[in-house]
């Protein structure tokens, strides 16, 4: 998954905050930063376990902060989903 899907779905589940430029560089910016609470947060990572059958831990979901750290938990688990499929 990429910055740019991620925000797509940010946008789409849970919105934009005004004033917030999801398109600059908000990698290592906080997700609280950026507009988006834990809920949010929880909308958008149960979009993408539904859409990609991933399942990402609570733990996981709350050390994840910035998106940097969320793209690199999903993207470990959907390289994990994969490897399994192949095995």
């Amino acid at each position: 998954m990429t910055l740019n899907e991620l925000t797509a779905l940010l946008r789409e589940c849970a919105g934009e905050a005004e004033g917030v430029d999801l398109d600059g560089d908000v990698l290592d910016v906080p997700l609280a930063e950026l507009g988006y609470d834990s809920l949010a947060v929880l909308q958008t990572t149960g979009h993408i376990e539904r859409e990609y059958d991933i399942q990402l831990s609570d733990d996981t979901l709350a050390e994840a902060d910035t998106p940097r750290l969320l793209l690199a938990y999903i993207n470990e688990s959907l390289a994990d989903s994969r490897t399994q499929v192949a095995a």
